[in-house]
């Protein structure tokens, strides 16, 4: 595990963003080891931010991510989208969580989430869990 880059999904991104527990793991990653950001994990942070505080936090976050030292993953290509059609077509994932596992794999990287729906994967992707929301 040591070399191997970081994948971060959005509830990582969030999860770093608005000071969730598992702040300080995802701070200490983005300094210490190579990251990588799917465009996915953007899109959600993004949309998620505009929805709940308004367009220029969103854009403000949005400026935040691309100013991180983190490589992005802005395109798909065809391996990419066999691996994502073939991880959506065994397990029970979004979309965007289907993508994002394929480009863990791709990669060869460590997962880092907070989200239950990546458990079953961990036969086919090394992952970090975060701690989970306590729910209200």
């Amino acid at each position: 595990m040591a070399g191997k880059s970081f994948v971060l999904d959005t509830s990582a991104l969030m999860a770093f963003i608005e000071k969730e527990e598992g702040a300080e793991r995802v701070r200490d990653i983005l300094l210490s080891k190579s990251i990588i950001i799917p465009w996915l994990s953007i899109l959600e942070t993004v949309y998620i931010s505009q929805r709940e505080l308004g367009e220029e936090e969103a854009l403000t976050r949005y400026a935040l991510l691309k100013k991180l030292n983190a490589k992005i993953i802005w395109n798909a290509d065809e391996a990419l989208l066999l691996n994502a059609a073939r991880i959506k077509s065994t397990h029970s994932l979004s979309l965007a969580d289907s993508v994002i596992a394929a480009i863990t794999t791709q990669h060869h990287a460590i997962l880092l989430h907070k989200d239950p729906e990546y458990i079953p994967l961990q036969d086919i992707l090394d992952m970090e869990i975060l701690p989970y929301k306590n729910k209200k």
